[in-house]
């Protein structure tokens, strides 16, 4: 799957939206995840194929 941003802004918004979703997952998991990267990546790019879907 390819995922692109039009712009930094958009980057940094869904950098954000990540951060706030990742620290919920983290609740659950009880503890801090260390491969965070990859979960960041894969929320990103889960979000832009909903977006997608839903055009």
């Amino acid at each position: 799957m390819q995922v692109t941003y039009s712009s930094v802004a958009q980057v940094a918004d869904a950098l954000r939206r990540a951060e706030a979703a990742h620290g919920q997952y983290e609740q659950e998991l009880g503890h801090a995840d260390p491969d965070w990267p990859t979960w960041y990546a894969q929320y990103m790019a889960d979000e832009q194929a909903r977006d997608a879907a839903a055009r």
